[in-house]
């Protein structure tokens, strides 16, 4: 995974250019740019900064991580005005030490990526970096037959994969999975409070407040 994203960094964004789901895409411009004013936000798996644009339009500072630095090169070399924005190169399952609690979180297309018998963990190491009742988005895709790729197989642990092909030819196989609305809010079962999910025609929005 860490290579496909690593070697996918110049097509990166290409798949935010599919025709049907640009109505989706602008609420979900919309909605990163209104949830995060003012605030201090903790980006995590960031990619490109595709999605730390919207978040900028209203946050107060972001500090935003991935553990590629060629997508990271990219996200630097955006042009960023008004809004403070940091990005540093970590793992997103071992953060390192920000020396500050943020008051809010996002992240765009990386619940799909964790396996399931690590989301937990991920969520517990993320809120560590989070001041009590800050608000925590992630957004990622659902599966929609006829656009999505397809899904190749579903290991024993209920992980699903696809098979990807970027434009050199090169194939990968990358978990992908598509949890439903009850997965979600069963992830964060004792750790939030104010809990909503939005599911959109092609993707889904979870949002809540840390407890």
């Amino acid at each position: 995974m860490i290579t496909y994203y690593s070697q996918r960094a110049a097509e990166y964004d290409r798949i935010y250019d599919i025709p049907e789901r640009q109505p989706d895409i602008q609420e979900l411009h919309r909605l990163c740019g209104a949830m995060f004013e003012g605030l201090d936000v903790l980006e995590v798996s960031c990619g490109t900064g595709y999605w730390t644009q919207s978040i900028a339009s209203s946050a107060k500072s972001i500090t935003a991580s991935d553990i590629n630095d060629s997508v990271l090169q990219i996200a630097r070399n955006r042009t960023w005005s008004g809004t403070a924005v940091e990005f540093r190169q970590a793992d997103s399952y071992a953060l390192p030490d920000f020396d500050r609690r943020f008051n809010a979180a996002f992240s765009g297309f990386w619940w799909s990526h964790i396996p399931q018998n690590r989301i937990r963990d991920f969520l517990l190491g993320f809120h560590a970096h989070l001041a009590p009742n800050a608000p925590v988005v992630f957004i990622d895709n659902r599966y929609v037959e006829g656009s999505s790729t397809p899904i190749s197989r579903i290991d024993e642990n209920g992980d699903s994969f696809q098979i990807r092909k970027l434009g050199d030819g090169s194939s990968y196989e990358v978990l992908k999975n598509f949890p439903s609305k009850d997965e979600l809010t069963a992830a964060i079962e004792g750790i939030a409070h104010s809990v909503k999910v939005n599911l959109l025609d092609y993707y889904w929005i979870l949002s809540y407040q840390k407890k």
